[in-house]
């Protein structure tokens, strides 16, 4: 009623950039964001603490293939 859910698409550089989920060992937490394919650099986007959150993230920008985990 009072906050509406932001449902619109997000681009992001297809050409240089690949979405994954980035796990941390020690405590499971996951953050789901892009890394650079050359560098290895990773851009944090968002939080994520179950399977609704990284469906809701692949469905902010476009994404259709499976994400890769890395830690």
């Amino acid at each position: 009623m009072f906050f509406k859910k932001n449902s619109e698409k997000k681009t992001y550089d297809k050409e240089n950039k690949r979405p994954v989920i980035k796990a941390s060992i020690c405590n499971g937490e996951m953050v789901a964001g892009f890394q650079d394919i050359h560098t290895g650099a990773f851009e944090e986007v968002m939080l994520v603490r179950n399977d609704a959150e990284i469906r809701e993230f692949m469905y902010q920008y476009g994404i259709t293939e499976k994400m890769e985990k890395i830690y």
